[in-house]
């Protein structure tokens, strides 16, 4: 039943041939890839407005110097990953790139820097697009959280089900946001420059009250959240081995696409904002601006929902741009549901995380990673309440690390190999690592209080984590392995079989026999809940017990477990050098659900003497017909 379930939900099994057909092509790539990177578009400018606000109408003049900061950033980032997709073919991104380059523990810094980033890729994207459909819904506010879990489940759901299959479902959304954006910016551009129709969203009239005066600080800050767009970025460095052969050149050519796509947008988006001074609904309902004239309009909307309605009016194309904003958001999450698992397996191949996590599931993904990831941005979305405002302090911090020690790591490793071209080559990833660094320090600084630390804890944390880990895998392997100097002839075993039994019946028979066969020493072992009952069992074990003695042990406070342990340590005592066998009689009804309607009390015995030393437990089961 089990088995039919997980097929009917998940799809057949795919034969581990099939993999390189599984392979993604650019057109595939790009959404997968690059959702979350060209997203942030639909919450990068909007943070930067919401940050600048708080010094009054200065913001929408500050914007846009900031958002050609932010583009400019975009380029230089993506020209230092193309250089490590084509540097590193087998994917790993930044921390391959630091733990070869600076060192383990750097690589381990770049390695939990970006597995954050990628849970808060995933809580901010769906937190946002949740929010995105609020906009067109408004009573759907109340049920945020349920809504958030509900599309992270769908995108979990769509990645266990395998790559070309997310990649196909999310190719759609991704496009027509795109197509819906770049239709919003010409638009609004032939209305600016053309028409020479600048109507502001918030009236020229009303003066936005100055809440905190303008200063370095507050621009360093609205700088930081508009770098959440650059979010994303590194995805196709992680993950170069998904895409189609050959596979370095499709990857860099995906970046650049990507790189054109996010740095265009995020210039237009922030311009538009600038022009028609917009002002993020976030910030209206958090300062209750309700002596705004349009307050009851705006206070629900996001940035481009308050682009398109102002552009367009609310139209179809105004409900179609909010649905493709929403999706793309939702399934932005899907780039760490591709690069989280992905990462997370190298890392345990290198014996820093869980063996667990190396898993190829039925569909040629990494289950394990894919149901972790899931895990934590649920409990991320819940502990903050989908609020992406909330989020956004926790995010970028990760990734501005791992950007720095991946392009510092590239010039290390630039300046070794002493390549053509070589020093210029340094000279990117030196420029690029500076600027991210910076970009990195201004983000920690400057959200530290609201948020940052949080992230900043998580990475370190991590570190030690997974030094723990590879300090026991280590030390595991060195007690393992077998050598001239460490090899020595095993010790001949003796055996002593204890049957544990709650009486005699046609189920226990099967448990003795086998017992027999492995020892000599062999007994039965029944605990007594029931006064009552010890005579019948002692007459009946006399009849039918196959000549196995039997011990009864007293148990006054009718507990099963606790006097097990007891005799089996004193068992341990009187024959030192033997390996005691538990053998558990089990009974199989030919139902499934007819097992609910038995005790469990072989399994709880065997998880308890799991740990114990010395014993080995076994299972003898007895298969019911009818």
């Amino acid at each position: 039943m089990f088995a039919f379930l997980r097929r009917l939900i998940f799809g057949a099994p795919l034969a581990s041939s099939r993999a390189v057909h599984e392979r993604l092509p650019k057109f595939l790539a790009l959404p997968v890839f690059s959702s979350d990177a060209v997203s942030s578009v639909a919450y990068g400018p909007e943070e930067v407005l919401i940050a600048l606000a708080v010094a009054g109408s200065m913001a929408w003049a500050v914007s846009w110097p900031i958002g050609i900061c932010v583009a400019a950033l975009v380029g230089i980032v993506s020209v230092s990953y193309r250089q490590t997709i084509f540097a590193y073919p087998h994917g790993g991104g930044s921390y391959i790139v630091s733990k070869e380059n600076l060192g383990v523990r750097f690589g381990l810094v770049a390695a939990a820097s970006i597995l954050t980033d990628y849970v808060l890729t995933v809580a901010v994207s769906v937190a946002a697009g949740i929010q995105a459909i609020i906009a067109v819904f408004p009573d759907w506010s109340t049920y945020r959280v349920e809504l958030c879990i509900i599309a992270v489940a769908i995108v979990a759901f769509a990645n266990l089900r395998g790559l070309r299959e997310s990649g196909a479902l999310f190719a759609p959304p991704t496009y027509i946001f795109i197509l819906c954006l770049y239709v919003l910016v010409a638009a609004g551009l032939f209305k600016v420059w053309v028409l020479h129709d600048v109507q502001k969203i918030v009236p020229a009239s009303y003066v936005l009250p100055v809440l905190t005066p303008m200063s370095l600080f507050v621009i360093l800050r609205a700088f930081s959240s508009g770098c959440s767009a650059l979010t994303g970025i590194e995805a196709i460095a992680d993950g170069v081995p998904a895409f189609k052969p050959p596979e370095s050149k499709n990857a860099a050519a995906t970046m650049t696409i990507m790189a054109t796509l996010l740095g265009s947008l995020v210039l237009g988006i922030t311009y538009l904002g600038h022009v028609y001074h917009a002002l993020p609904g976030a910030f209206i309902t958090e300062h209750s601006l309700k002596d705004l004239p349009n307050y009851q309009v705006l206070k629900d909307q996001t940035l481009v929902a308050q682009l398109v309605d102002h552009v367009f009016g609310r139209g179809w194309f105004y409900t179609l741009t909010q649905f493709a904003t929403m999706a793309i958001l939702v399934l932005a999450a899907n780039t760490a549901f591709q690069d989280f698992p992905r990462l997370s397996s190298i890392i345990a191949r290198d014996r820093f995380a869980p063996r667990q996590l190396t898993t190829i599931g039925d569909r040629l993904v990494f289950s394990n990673g894919i149901t972790l990831l899931s895990l934590c941005a649920i409990l991320l979305l819940i502990r903050f309440q989908g609020e992406t405002t909330r989020l956004i302090p926790l995010y970028a911090v990760g990734v501005f690390i791992s950007f720095t020690l991946s392009q510092w790591g590239m010039a290390a490793r630039q300046y070794r190999l002493r390549k053509r071209q070589w020093q210029l080559h340094v000279g990117i990833s030196l420029f690029g690592g500076i600027i991210t660094c910076t970009v990195a320090l201004v983000v920690g600084i400057s959200k530290f209080v609201i948020g940052a630390w949080i992230a900043i804890v998580i990475i370190i944390l991590l570190v030690m984590i997974f030094l723990k880990i590879h300090q026991h895998y280590i030390t595991l392997g060195n007690q393992l392995r077998i050598s001239e100097e460490t090899f020595e002839e095993p010790v001949s075993v003796k055996s002593t079989a204890i049957v544990l039994t709650s009486g005699i019946h046609k189920g226990i028979l099967p448990a003795l026999e086998y017992a027999r066969t492995l020892s000599h020493d062999c007994r039965a072992l029944c605990i007594e809940i029931d006064p009552l009952e010890t005579s019948l069992i002692r007459e009946r074990w006399e009849m039918y017990g196959l000549g196995v003695p039997l011990v009864i042990l007293e148990s006054p406070y009718r507990s099963l477990i606790g006097p097990v342990l007891k005799y089996l340590e004193e068992a341990k005592k009187e024959r030192p050098g033997h390996v005691i066998t538990v053998v558990l009689p089990e009974f199989v009804p030919k139902k499934f659900w007819q097992k609910v309607l038995h005790g469990q009390s072989g399994l709880f015995l065997k998880i308890a003497l799991m740990m114990m030393p010395g014993i080995v437990v076994t299972n003898v089961r007895y298969y019911l017909e009818k």
